[in-house]
């Protein structure tokens, strides 16, 4: 039988991971867009930025698949998917502090590592 506390963490956890999985969305739809508008054949600091992008996009698609998963209930490996992720949004944000036209792609990277952290914080 469930306790009424442990129903509420139940809630809680998933609530969070919901909400961790459509900022991880949001940021990796930022970064594709900012990427596709940096020239590929640019100069080395705009090619980092968009490679940047590219795999702030791809690591929080694969976060956002993680958190998706139904059976996927190992808090380790929860925990080692939102650092990382987290970690990667905030290098992205990072990058594109003071370009041009990025200020959607920076602040969903932020916002995406901001609901990592706050998931992390629940699974302490």
């Amino acid at each position: 039988m469930t306790t009424p506390t442990s129903q509420q963490q139940l809630y809680r956890f998933l609530e969070d991971r919901f909400a961790c999985a459509q900022a991880c969305t949001a940021c990796a739809r930022a970064c594709a867009v900012r990427a596709s508008l940096v020239d590929p054949g640019g100069t080395e600091p705009r090619d980092r930025v968009r490679r940047l992008a590219i795999m702030c996009a791809e690591v929080c698609d694969a976060t956002c698949a993680m958190l998706s998963d139904q059976n996927h209930q190992d808090e380790e490996r929860i925990r080692v998917r939102l650092e990382w992720c987290r970690s990667v949004c905030l290098e992205c944000a990072n990058a594109f502090d003071g370009e041009s036209g990025a200020d959607t792609a920076e602040a969903a990277c932020r916002a995406c590592a901001a609901a990592c952290e706050e998931f992390i914080a629940i699974l302490d």
